[in-house]
């Protein structure tokens, strides 16, 4: 493709020429690419196409350096990154490039974590392919969705609320004795079974507290502008007024 051609042939100059892109290694743009990996998601959730197609090429800039880079120390260029996923899809549908048979998502979704098992050179143990380093609502998604694959998972999707209900209660029963460590452990697996229950219901749980946060965000500045409007400090207004206002921003679709 001529647009990707081009690409390559800007990144080869600015690793030349620009004292910036000269100096970045592996290490110094790492956090450049969460950077713009959150930023992706963040277009995603916005449904902005012209923002989604800006922030994919972010994100494409960053597998063009670090393969640049790689080519640099004779480890690897763009080719061979491409090429290594063609044979890691290739491998990991064999219902598509081969005669298994697998006609859901869901059969698609063990065979791939199966398949990912049997690779050479990969960590052993179901949970070993979770990045520690994702942030813990997404780790604990991805941790749920893992051992599901290895056939641990609750007979019916009802069964979940009753794991539910009893981290809460623990949750109570830490609060009220006050041990703080302790809170925070049932507070987790609390936040943990709500994670599993969202999963076997199809629901997303990172996407659904996203929304959660814009709405809350979207009402409170509601709050915020009326008090603005009327001269008044948030800290004056009594709780009962802030609540009529969240109530009005509500009622507004906010």
């Amino acid at each position: 493709m001529a647009a990707f051609a081009r690409l390559l042939e800007v990144m080869d100059r600015l690793r030349a020429e620009c004292p910036w892109d000269r100096e970045q290694t592996f290490l110094s743009l790492r956090n450049n690419t969460i950077e713009e990996a959150y930023e992706l998601v963040d277009a995603i959730a916005g449904g902005d196409m012209e923002e989604i197609k800006k922030e994919l090429g972010d994100v494409l800039l960053h597998v063009v350096f670090y393969s640049k880079m790689g080519s640099e120390q004779g480890a690897f260029d763009v080719g061979d990154v491409a090429d290594a996923l063609c044979d890691k899809l290739i491998y990991r549908h064999p219902h598509v490039f081969d005669q298994v048979d697998a006609s859901t998502s869901d059969e698609v979704s063990r065979n791939w974590e199966q398949l990912k098992l049997r690779e050479k050179n990969r960590p052993k143990g179901v949970l070993a392919g979770v990045p520690s380093s994702l942030p813990a609502l997404i780790k604990a998604w991805r941790i749920s969705q893992k051992a599901v694959s290895a056939g641990f998972e609750w007979k019916s999707r009802e069964d979940v609320w009753d794991k539910v209900r009893e981290e809460l209660a623990e949750v109570e029963q830490e609060m009220r004795a006050g041990d703080h460590e302790a809170m925070e452990q049932e507070f987790g697996d609390a936040i943990f079974a709500l994670v599993n229950a969202a999963r076997m219901y199809g629901v997303d749980p990172e996407l659904a507290l996203e929304r959660s946060n814009r709405k809350f965000i979207d009402r409170f500045r509601h709050i915020e502008a009326v008090a603005d409007r009327r001269g008044v400090a948030l800290k004056e207004m009594t709780l009962d007024e802030m609540e009529e206002l969240w109530q009005e921003a509500k009622q507004g679709n906010y």
